[in-house]
């Protein structure tokens, strides 16, 4: 690649990937040393299509407020279900319990420490 980059005119595309892939290489080749290590992050890139593809939508939820909440609620399903609960089952005890729960043990409320019932 550093051979093939001298040949590539300067500020062309191919530049500029060979650019960021030569800086990025240590990181590129991780999944080299580690078999552990995923070679893409099609995995990842799969769990967040869903929440990519309405985002537009939700820039209409009605005022700045609601598309917080809408982002809060979401991303609590979103980790509920990575975190193997029924998102529907998940949310209906945390409203359930939130009003009396402590506040030294609200973390407990949290999808990765969450225990259904």
């Amino acid at each position: 690649m550093i051979a093939r980059r001298d040949l590539v005119p300067e500020g062309s595309a191919i530049s500029k990937a060979l650019d960021y892939s030569l800086k990025r290489w240590a990181a590129l080749s991780r999944y080299l040393d580690d078999g552990a290590i995923p070679i893409d992050n099609n995995w990842a890139e799969n769990q967040i299509r869903p929440w990519a593809l309405g985002r537009k939508n939700w820039l209409f939820a009605g005022s700045l407020r609601s598309g917080k909440r809408t982002v809060t609620i979401m991303s609590l399903i979103q980790s509920a279900q990575l975190n193997g609960h029924d998102p529907y089952a998940y949310i209906k005890d945390v409203l359930t319990h939130l009003p009396t729960q402590r506040a030294s043990e609200i973390d407990q409320l949290l999808p990765h420490k969450w225990q259904p019932v």
